[in-house]
């Protein structure tokens, strides 16, 4: 797994809840580049930091600073798919990787779960992971060694139910299953300071607790 924490990451921030949690806001405050999902820009700004670029249909973005700021806005105006995806597009085309997204939850719990879901889109092409208030959220398609401390809170999310799943390093183990349903792999702990996700095919989210603040 690569070390989001540790490497020349950017943000793609979106236009959730904006961070308070002292991981998600160190990332921020680290960031390369903040790449912001349209009006995004305005929480950003209000927390005192200005965006790298801004993309997205621009429908939330006052045009006072769609004027101000009309050098590094990007506009897309496909309506197949979210700002989310628009932000993480455009890094890819100017292959910027890894990226960690921020502020993607918290408010309407739809657009939550559709942003959560479109990471196993993502992990085809980027090195990825979303970082929340409460935890992280990471893609995986193939067999991934994550780092943890012991009575660490882990969950495992299957997107294709047809991925056999193997643990090794969980308190309950898992072994060539196969979960049909989302809860199915929910509510588990780390055993120490790593633990290790095997799959043969398709792609799961998994789901690592922040610790205290």
């Amino acid at each position: 797994m690569p070390d989001y924490f540790n490497s020349d990451y950017s943000v793609v921030l979106c236009d959730g809840k904006f961070p308070e949690h002292g991981i998600p806001l160190n990332l921020l405050n680290s960031a390369a580049k903040i790449v912001c999902c349209d009006g995004a820009a305005v929480k950003l700004l209000q927390y005192g930091k200005e965006p790298y670029s801004i993309v997205g249909d621009m429908d939330s973005l006052p045009e006072s600073l769609q004027e101000r700021y009309r050098d590094r806005i990007f506009r897309d105006d496909d309506q197949e798919t979210n700002d989310q995806t628009k932000a993480v597009r455009w890094c890819r085309e100017r292959n910027i990787n890894p990226v960690i997204i921020l502020g993607a939850t918290g408010l309407r719990e739809d657009h939550a779960i559709g942003n959560i879901a479109l990471l196993t889109d993502y992990v085809e092409f980027a090195d990825i992971a979303m970082v929340t208030d409460t935890g992280i959220f990471i893609p995986v398609n193939r067999p991934t060694t994550f780092k943890s401390r012991k009575g660490q809170q882990v969950s495992i999310f299957a997107v294709t139910p047809d991925t056999k799943i193997t643990s090794q390093g969980l308190k309950y183990e898992v072994a060539e299953r196969r979960f049909t349903n989302w809860n199915q792999g929910t509510l588990n702990e780390a055993l120490s300071d790593s633990f290790m996700i095997i799959i043969d095919k398709g792609k799961l989210l998994v789901y690592l607790e922040h610790s205290e603040q």
